[in-house]
């Protein structure tokens, strides 16, 4: 396996020179799907997320009601890849215990649970008054 940080002296590797976009959207989509595979709790906030969209659709919200669902859906994704970003750079740094390398795994798990407690709360206001129009 190829080292991801270069050495001095060494190319891009995704060609010479400038870094292309697309080499730039490959290693972006590599990261994403490296959290995927790696972290159950993301596979289980896609699986929720898919449906809060299934209910949306079932209930018919409205566009401002899909702002909020999609803006939830993204800002919890974004702090699940970034936690693991952050936990496999301080593996990385300190595989042996360290009382720092806890409180920086701890805070950005800690910032994954307020954005996914916000969307439960946001979830909560958007479809309790369409399902108590149902009832």
């Amino acid at each position: 396996m190829r080292p991801l940080v270069r050495r001095a002296g060494e190319s891009r590797r995704c060609g010479e020179g400038r870094f292309p976009l697309a080499c730039a959207f490959r290693c972006a989509a590599a990261g994403i799907a490296y959290a995927f595979r790696s972290q159950r709790n993301l596979k289980i906030q896609v699986v929720l997320g898919l449906a809060a969209v299934a209910a949306g659709f079932a209930l018919g919200i409205s566009r401002v009601d899909w702002l909020a669902i999609v803006l939830c859906i993204i800002v919890v994704s974004v702090a699940e890849v970034v936690n693991t970003a952050i936990e496999s750079a301080v593996d990385l740094a300190s595989p042996e215990w360290h009382e720092l390398a806890r409180a920086a795994k701890d805070a950005a798990a800690g910032a994954v649970l307020l954005a996914s407690a916000g969307s439960v709360i946001v979830g909560l206001i958007v479809f309790a008054p369409y399902v108590l129009d149902l009832l």
